[in-house]
């Protein structure tokens, strides 16, 4: 009787077989080759959408800085002017952000120019790719 449980006790013990494991790798592949593309599309669609929601934020802060001073911060003022003073700006009731103006979702800064080419200033992103133009998610996000 004790040598039956010893023999038991060893074929519990003795794991998958090689096959056993290529199978569960063989589904595991074909989920993650299904699944991955389309969450990954979805990650794209949702860093334009962050960069719209930051764009959209920051135009609101420019304008309360535009409210309380009159004009828009000049291009070499920048972003940083919602949360620091700049010189000789005595009007300036800020900040107008409670932090720096972040990037966007791909690590870039926004772009803000003033006077704007296509409104009263422009601020936008690159896109993905960070250069100019472009589709899809590497298509420009604008204010305009």
């Amino acid at each position: 009787m004790r040598h039956w449980r010893i023999r038991q006790h060893a074929r519990v013990a003795r794991g998958f077989t090689l096959l056993e494991l290529l199978v569960v790798m063989v589904i595991i592949g074909l989920l993650a080759g299904y699944v991955a593309p389309r969450y990954f599309s979805q990650v794209g669609k949702s860093e334009v959408k962050v960069a719209q929601a930051q764009i959209d934020s920051l135009e609101k802060a420019l304008d309360q800085y535009r409210l309380d001073t009159g004009h828009y911060p000049t291009a070499e003022q920048g972003l940083a002017s919602l949360t620091a003073r700049p010189t000789n700006e005595p009007k300036w009731q800020g900040p107008y952000l409670k932090k720096t103006a972040p990037p966007d979702p791909w690590g870039k800064p926004y772009v803000y120019k003033y006077p704007g080419e296509h409104s009263e200033y422009d601020l936008f992103s690159y896109g993905k790719d960070g250069q100019p133009g472009g589709t899809g998610e590497a298509a420009d996000i604008t204010n305009w």
